[in-house]
Order: C-alpha cells, then sequence, then structure tokens
C-alpha cells in the first residue's frame, strides 16, 4: 500500500513511517525542504515537498495515494479540510492524529482527578481545546457521510527514543531540560496531576494495524498505563543519575518560562483507556514503561 503521510520528518509521523517501511508498504512523506526530503529518501521514504497550507502538494499526495496519515498538526483545520475534499467519495483511508489533552482540565498540577475518559465518553473540552475537538469530529463525520473511510487516532503523553528523524517528543524533554537546569527531578505545583501515556514504537504499532482493520468514523485513545508527574519526576532524576531529590517548579515560573504549554501539557490531568484499540484492534503494547524507557533513553 502507498501510505502519504504529514510530518514524516517529525517524532511521530518520522516513526510511522518507520514502521510502514518495516511492513512493506511505501511511503510518501510531505516535507518543507530538499535537504529533508533527502534525508528521508536515505530512509527509503520517497518525499514531496510542501507544506500544510499548500492545498495543491496535500491533494497530490492524498490523491496518488492509497491511505493518508496525518501527524504533522492536530489543530490545522485547512489541511484536514482539504485532505477530506481531495479523498470525498473515493474510498480511501485517512486517520488524523489528535491528542488527549482534549480531555485535559486547568488543575496548575494540584490535584488527580478521577476522571477517566473512555473512547466515546461524552465531555465538555476546554476553550483553547474546542478546535481541535472539532477537527475530529469533522474526519469522524467524513468517514460515516463522505465516502471515505476516515477515523481518529488520539495519543496520550508518548515516551521512548523516535524511530524517525526526530528521536525527542514534547512533553518530556521540556521537563528534563528543567531538571538538568536545578539538578532534581521537577514537576509544577505539586505535580499531582496525572496523564496516561504509551510508548512511541508500541503507538506506531497502533496506525500501522488500525491502517488495516480500524472501522470509518471510529476514534482510538492510545494509552498503556499512566503517571503522576511527581512519579515522572521521580523517573526524570532516575535517568538523570540524581540522588533522589525531586523539586516543585512554580506554576507561574513554568507557564513564563514555556508559555501555554507547560499550563495545558505539564500541569493537567489527562487521563484515558485505550479500550477501542485493544478490542476492535487487537492492539497489544509490549514496551517499556515510562520510567525504565527514561532511563534507557536519557
Amino acid at each position: 500500500m502507498k501510505v502519504f503521510v504529514t510530518g514524516a520528518t517529525g517524532y511521530l509521523g518520522g516513526s510511522i513511517s518507520h514502521k510502514l517501511i518495516e511492513q512493506g508498504h511505501e511511503v510518501l512523506g510531505l516535507v518543507r525542504t530538499a535537504e529533508q526530503a533527502a534525508q528521508l529518501e536515505q530512509r527509503g521514504i520517497s518525499a514531496l515537498i510542501g507544506t500544510l497550507d499548500d492545498a495543491g502538494a496535500l491533494h497530490k499526495g492524498a490523491t496518488e495515494s492509497d491511505a493518508t496519515i496525518n501527524a504533522a498538526n492536530s489543530d490545522h483545520f485547512f489541511s484536514i479540510q482539504t485532505l477530506i475534499s481531495s479523498l470525498k467519495g473515493s474510498g480511501k483511508t485517512l486517520i488524523h492524529t489528535s491528542g488527549t489533552s482534549i480531555v485535559c482540565d486547568d488543575a496548575k498540577g494540584e490535584f488527580a482527578s478521577e476522571a477517566i475518559f473512555q473512547d466515546d465518553t461524552p465531555f465538555e473540552p476546554q476553550l483553547h481545546r474546542g478546535g481541535r475537538v472539532r477537527i475530529d469530529q469533522l474526519v469522524r463525520s467524513a468517514g460515516i457521510h463522505d465516502g471515505i473511510r476516515a477515523f481518529v487516532i488520539c495519543p496520550s503523553m508518548v515516551y521512548g527514543t523516535g524511530l524517525g528523524l526526530r528521536k525527542d517528543s514534547d512533553q518530556l524533554p521540556k521537563l528534563v531540560k528543567q531538571s538538568q537546569a536545578v539538578g532534581a527531578g521537577v514537576f509544577i505545583g505539586k505535580g499531582a496531576t496525572v496523564w496516561s501515556n504509551v510508548y512511541i514504537s508500541d503507538l506506531a504499532d497502533l496506525y500501522v494495524q488500525a491502517l488495516d482493520n480500524a472501522p470509518s468514523g471510529a476514534f482510538f485513545f492510545a494509552e498503556n498505563g499512566e503517571s503522576t508527574f511527581q512519579q515522572i519526576a521521580e523517573a526524570v532524576h532516575a535517568a538523570l543519575g540524581f540522588k533522589g531529590e525531586t523539586r516543585s517548579w512554580p506554576y507561574d515560573e513554568a507557564v513564563e518560562a514555556l508559555g501555554p504549554f507547560a499550563r495545558v501539557a505539564l500541569a493537567t490531568n489527562a487521563r484515558v483507556r485505550a479500550t477501542n484499540a485493544r478490542k476492535l484492534l487487537g492492539w497489544a503494547p509490549t514496551g517499556p514503561d515510562l520510567r525504565e524507557a527514561l532511563i534507557r533513553g536519557v
């Protein structure tokens, strides 16, 4: 199968592309530059130069491929609208990547939430995630009404070394960097908030399995465990070889340093369960837990 992948030079898209090549698929990756194209081609991946704002490139990649995986930007409405329009009535596959911050709260690191979300549990998103939720709904609706086999995969906190060009994820490296700066594992506020998490190789496997077997219109959380940010701080200090000390990063200071990312991704609760992935696709994660992967990778 020929698969068009946006974000093919990124952490997730690169890992998915690697797994697809391993399984004998042909991959066409969207890249911004000729240099990136050459890097992908060294990995056996064809390249199409363009951006998410380039309707012509998106149309070309999607229509010339058997399936499309958007792993570049969960919030880019124009690109999803273009892909759906390009594929309408084709019966081809479109996989869109969301993220579990769609169910996050505004805990500021202070408390653990008891709210745990199954794949189709109703929820009211925070204002800053309303647009992402609408994009997810648009994709799922296209999978039911527009003659496309379309569905959404929604990863939790991803950890582990990437399998493509980019090796690092987004959330954990920022905590590692601050921990290195202060000489202790850090968490925001009380470190009480909880995020579900998933190993990068297992997550990439889920995309490959979904490509073959996922029902159109479906939604899949991706997780294989969860941790408080206090526990993550303990894992970080163990990985860095510190003597066990953890330290609170005051909420206001973290937001000043990292902007909204700190508030949304490092100080909230986002607890989910990958019920559909396990029951509908037989997905069975086998990778190391977050602590072990951090110790290996850092």
